[in-house]
């Protein structure tokens, strides 16, 4: 590897100064980063060996890039549809400006559909996407759609799985109407065969909560968990504590993510959650045409959020990277370890007083938010807000 005057280096990009927060590794504290051929090379509290770029990130936090295993982002042609359509967005153009470098589509794709989804969108991305398979077999096209138990095919979905083993992450439910538990069986028995965790959506108004967290084995993930509204019974009781049978299927293994949304947040229901220490195990936001310009806006604002809530620096940089990883059996992400992808978020930490929104259009005040300075992709730098990886020119 050769500079731009000819001499040998050590590393293509070394970031140097930040505060590093590395839950997996337990490291907290200031030290310089290293890549070398799109992963992490090294870790250190100084690192004197020469580099193709130097980037000096004094006053700045580096983490692993975030993660977001809730999205809709099968963008396409089809109006009024997250399926192929209009209501999902395209992931580049709001990933990386929030630090986000993996995303998860939250089942907008089922097994009939998702080669499609994959050439189109996932082939096309520098995000590095990955997929629920929605037990539907088109996804998410429509009420009458997703309500054909005859499209609701296990072996047709445990199929596409075995094909795209490393993109697809699970089996999702939702969106169905019913009182019949079919739905929600067969993409549990499809899960179970290929060996992944369900992903539970809202949206099935006739399962009660109780039910669908009995159902749930250790390792699967229920979304929308701070949601209030009428086609599911809130986690938060009457007297204002988190219901026991919630509590219960937490601590047997049963995972909890945010799925903030349009309409899944609400502070009535997080604020006396995380007050009584119950607070998701991930950060999903959801992320559509619809949520990303309402209270949720993104995986910044999120995590600042919780930050105003009560919860450290430390433990939201851990839902949002090591914690999710971990949900999606993909411990070489989220982390920074060497070998593994040098996928990196670097921030500021702006103090000041700041406003965060919940779906009731509800506010509370915060003192520290999160802004994001540049955002790493497997090595390359594909968010640079205010320039700090550019030439620096006098003119």
């Amino acid at each position: 590897m050769l500079s731009q005057d000819g001499f040998a280096q050590t590393y293509e990009l070394v970031i140097k100064g930040a505060h590093v927060i590395d839950p997996a590794h337990s490291r907290n504290g200031k030290m310089d980063v290293a890549v070398s051929q799109g992963k992490i090379a090294k870790v250190a509290s100084n690192i004197s060996e020469t580099a193709a770029q130097v980037i000096n990130a004094e006053g700045l936090y580096l983490t692993p890039g975030f993660i977001d295993p809730h999205t809709h982002v099968f963008v396409g042609t089809q109006a009024g549809q997250f399926a192929n359509g209009v209501n999902s967005v395209s992931p580049d153009d709001f990933t990386f400006r929030s630090g986000v470098t993996t995303v998860v589509d939250a089942g907008t794709s089922g097994w009939r559909s998702f080669p499609l989804f994959k050439k189109q969108v996932i082939d096309q991305s520098k995000t590095r996407i990955l997929a629920f398979l929605n037990i539907a077999g088109g996804g998410m096209t429509g009420a009458a759609h997703e309500q054909n138990l005859q499209d609701m095919n296990v072996d047709s979905a445990v199929a596409v799985m075995q094909q795209y083993p490393d993109v697809i992450a699970g089996v999702k439910i939702g969106h169905y109407n019913g009182k019949e538990w079919t739905p929600f069986d067969h993409a549990l028995q499809a899960a179970k065969q290929a060996g992944k965790p369900l992903f539970v959506e809202c949206h099935l108004p006739e399962y009660a909560l109780e039910d669908q967290l009995a159902k749930m084995r250790p390792g699967d993930i229920i979304t929308h968990t701070f949601e209030n509204i009428k086609e599911r019974m809130p986690i938060v009781g009457e007297n204002g504590q988190v219901r026991p049978f919630v509590l219960a299927a937490q601590k047997r293994g049963v995972l909890f993510d945010l799925g903030h949304g349009g309409a899944g947040f609400w502070f009535d229901q997080a604020v006396p959650a995380v007050k009584q220490g119950f607070y998701p195990n991930s950060f999903g936001t959801d992320l559509h045409r619809f949520s990303m310009n309402s209270a949720m806006k993104d995986m910044a604002n999120v995590m600042s959020k919780f930050m105003a809530m009560g919860l450290s620096l430390e433990q939201v940089v851990e839902i949002a990277t090591w914690n999710a990883a971990k949900a999606l059996n993909h411990p070489e992400l989220g982390n920074l370890k060497k070998g593994n992808p040098a996928d990196l978020a670097l921030f500021r930490l702006r103090e000041g007083v700041f406003g965060f929104m919940d779906s009731a259009g509800n506010s509370i005040s915060g003192s520290r938010k999160l802004e994001v300075e540049m955002t790493v992709r497997q090595g390359k730098v594909v968010w640079d807000l205010n320039g700090l990886a550019a030439k620096k020119k006098a003119f």
